[in-house]
C-alpha cells in the first residue's frame, strides 16, 4: 500500500478493485484510501475520506457504494460517508444518532444497513442499534440488543436474521451470549449462549449455513483456540475442532471450495503471529497452511474474484505494515 495503516477497513467493490480506507499508524489517524487492482497487482489512491478515522465501519450498499461509519479518531464519531467508486470521492450523508466505535455493520436483504454495539465513551458501552436508509440518507433508532457490547461480531444469516456473538459489555466483562435481530420487526432476541464467552473472534458462514465462531480472547483476556458453531435451525452451539494456535484480533475467510482460512493474529500481548490453518467443514477440522510472510494483526482479508486472499497492513514486530500479500 501507499501508506502504513492499521485497524482500517477493505471492501470489494462492484469492478473488483479493493478499497481500503482510514485507520492509524504511527503518525496518527488516517483519513487516505486507496485501491488495490487484481488485475495488476499494484495499489492507486482515491479521494480521501472527509474525516480520519479508526475502528469504523464499512459496507458495500447496492447501488455499488461504499458507506463508511463511525469510528475515532481522538473524538468518538457519529459521522458517515459516501465513496462513489464511478468518481474516486466521497461525499458526506446523515450522521448516526449514537457516536459509536468497534461497532458492526451489516447490509440487509433490503438494503439498508444495520448497526449495532460499540462505544460512545470512555466507559459507555452501547446496547443501541439504529439503520440506514440509502435512498434517504438518514439513520433511524431500531431495537436495542438485550446486552451491550464492544468487539463482537455479527453475520447475516440464509434466513436473513443477524447474528451477534459476544464481545464484553460494561465492567469489560466478557460475553457468552448471542442474540438475532430480525429486520422485519425490528427487534432482538437471545438464541443460544456459546459454549465460552469471547470477544475480538471471527464469525464465519459456513456453505451449510452453520456459523464457525473461532479463536480471540476469554474472560481472562487470554487467547483461546477453541472454536464452535452455531445452528440456525436449533439456536444451539456445539464446539467443533480446535485451530492449533490460539489467537485473537485475525482475520477468516470462507473459501470457495467452502474451507475456512484463519491468519494473523496475536497470541498473546507480545507474541504477533504469521501462521494460518484451514477449518475444514466436513471433518470439523484445522490443518496448518503457509505462513504469511510478516506476521501481523488488525489487518484485512479480501476475498478477490479469482478467489484468491488478500491480506493488507495491520500491525506487527516493526509497527504499523504498508505491505500486502495474496493466498
Amino acid at each position: 500500500m501507499s501508506v502504513v495503516r492499521g485497524f482500517h477497513t477493505a471492501s470489494i467493490l462492484a469492478n473488483g478493485l479493493v478499497l481500503v480506507a482510514g485507520g492509524v499508524n504511527s503518525s496518527g489517524t488516517v483519513n487516505s484510501a486507496e485501491l488495490y487492482n487484481p488485475l495488476t497487482g499494484t495499489w492507486m489512491t482515491t479521494g480521501s475520506m472527509n474525516v480520519t478515522r479508526k475502528y469504523h465501519t464499512a459496507s458495500t450498499l447496492v447501488n455499488g457504494s461504499v458507506l463508511v461509519a463511525g469510528g475515532f479518531n481522538g473524538g468518538y464519531l457519529n459521522s458517515s460517508e459516501l465513496y462513489n467508486p464511478s468518481t474516486g470521492l466521497w461525499t458526506t450523508t446523515g450522521s448516526m444518532n449514537d457516536v459509536r466505535d468497534y461497532h458492526t455493520a451489516s447490509t440487509l436483504a433490503n438494503g439498508s444497513v444495520l448497526v449495532a454495539g460499540g462505544q460512545d465513551s470512555n466507559s459507555g458501552l452501547l446496547d443501541s442499534a439504529e439503520l440506514y436508509n440509502p435512498p434517504t440518507g438518514t439513520w433511524a433508532a431500531t431495537g436495542s440488543m438485550s446486552v451491550a457490547r464492544r468487539y463482537h461480531t455479527a453475520s447475516i444469516l440464509a434466513n436473513g436474521l443477524v447474528l451477534v456473538t459476544g464481545g464484553y459489555n460494561s465492567g469489560s466483562i466478557v460475553l457468552i451470549s448471542a442474540e438475532l435481530y430480525n429486520p422485519s420487526r425490528g427487534i432482538w432476541t437471545i438464541t443460544g449462549s456459546m459454549n465460552i464467552a469471547r470477544k475480538l473472534h471471527t464469525a464465519s458462514i459456513l456453505a451449510n449455513g452453520l456459523v464457525l465462531v473461532a479463536g480471540g480472547q476469554d474472560t481472562n483476556n487470554a487467547p483461546i483456540n477453541i472454536a464452535e458453531l452455531y445452528n440456525p435451525s436449533t439456536g444451539t452451539w456445539a464446539i467443533t475442532g480446535s485451530m492449533n494456535i490460539a489467537r485473537y484480533s485475525h482475520t477468516a475467510s470462507t473459501l470457495a471450495n467452502g474451507s475456512v482460512l484463519v491468519a494473523g493474529g496475536m497470541s498473546n500481548t507480545s507474541v504477533y503471529l504469521n501462521s494460518a490453518e484451514l477449518y475444514n467443514p466436513s471433518t470439523g477440522t484445522w490443518t496448518t497452511t503457509a505462513n504469511m510472510s510478516i506476521a501481523r494483526y488488525i489487518h484485512t482479508a479480501s476475498i478477490l474474484t479469482n478467489g484468491k486472499i488478500l491480506v493488507a497492513g495491520g500491525n506487527g514486530a516493526s509497527g504499523y505494515l504498508k505491505s500486502a500479500e495474496l493466498y
